[in-house]
């Protein structure tokens, strides 16, 4: 009984608005590994486009968060981190193999032409912004923003539900699918789109506030 309880006051099953777009990407996705070409799965292809675009919407909401603001600040930073890996760190959107669709210069062949170590540096710069937003995480106290979100308000259940199917199915997109670009990038949507539905809740609706701001 005390199990039950605990469930009832820390886990919201409410189906929020928000959570409907996900179902719907939940639900696209399966006609779409049938009748979708795979082209709109490569890099910079259809749907990694909206994906690109559902990350820019959760910005937004992070940047004119109503409530919970420090904690969205710091998102902010945890955020870009994921937008940067979708680019390729850039190597996508500025190095395309001219005439070939979804083929991209790696960082070696992009060194080799320039004549200048760039993936190094790169890579080394993105690692050295990890570390920033780490080290962020501890000395603004992020990690106790946390624990008070998970205290005092309910997890969104059938969000983190979504989230946790696309992480599941996407971890096993290359083996299980012989590598199908529409299962994979299809999943990762539904993961972007049940993490914007997430930073909405908390970010705007009263009942996942911590605290008056």
């Amino acid at each position: 009984m005390n199990f039950i309880n605990f469930i009832k006051s820390h886990v919201d099953f409410k189906f929020h608005f928000v959570t409907s777009i996900a179902l719907m990407v939940f639900i696209l996705i399966f006609p779409a590994l049938k009748y979708m070409p795979q082209s709109y799965g490569f890099e910079n292809g259809l749907i990694e486009n909206i994906q690109m675009c559902v990350l820019f919407a959760i910005l937004f909401m992070c940047i004119f968060a109503k409530q919970n603001k420090k904690f969205f600040k710091y998102v902010i930073f945890a955020l870009l981190i994921i937008m940067l890996r979708e680019v390729n760190l850039g190597r996508t959107l500025f190095f395309p193999v001219e005439g070939e669709v979804g083929r991209f210069y790696s960082w070696r062949e992009i060194n080799a032409q320039l004549g200048f170590p760039l993936g190094k540096c790169v890579h080394g710069t993105y690692g050295l912004y990890i570390a920033f937003v780490a080290i962020l995480f501890i000395i603004k106290g992020i990690f106790k923003d946390v624990w008070e979100l998970i205290k005092n308000t309910k997890l969104p259940f059938w969000n983190l539900m979504f989230m946790g199917i696309s992480s599941f199915l996407g971890a096993i997109a290359e083996k299980a699918t012989n590598n199908n670009f529409i299962f994979e990038e299809g999943f990762e949507l539904l993961f972007y789109t049940a993490l914007a539905g997430i930073v909405y809740l908390y970010s705007r609706d009263e009942r996942f506030s911590i605290k008056e701001e």
